[in-house]
């Protein structure tokens, strides 16, 4: 009985933490925030990106995350936030593709 007392109050101790940052984080969002950042690395080291659209890729991700940073200043991160956040790192995703996979080259 104490031992299951235990694992109660330390399980319920251990997702307090969590619960807390639900509201203002969003591991999806950061999770593709992060694939975003490591893919334009990426397609400029294998050439796949100019310079120029390196930069411009660059700017686009900072774009997404000052915005990130604005919604979540307030401690709360919105479903319609999200959904925001979430159509933009499509476009950015959408661009990102697109200008891997263009006629322009590095050599």
């Amino acid at each position: 009985m104490r031992l299951t007392n235990s694992i109660v109050a330390f399980a319920i101790a251990a997702s307090l933490p969590v619960v807390a940052l639900a509201g203002v984080r969003d591991p999806g969002l950061n999770h593709r925030q992060a694939s975003h950042q490591a893919r334009i690395p990426q397609g400029a080291s294998a050439g796949e990106l100019t310079r120029g659209e390196a930069h411009r890729l660059a700017a686009d991700q900072w774009h997404v995350w000052r915005e990130d940073r604005a919604h979540e200043s307030d401690g709360k991160l919105t479903q319609d936030e999200r959904k925001d956040l979430h159509g933009d790192l499509r476009v950015a995703s959408r661009s990102i593709y697109e200008a891997k996979h263009d006629v322009e080259r590095r050599f």
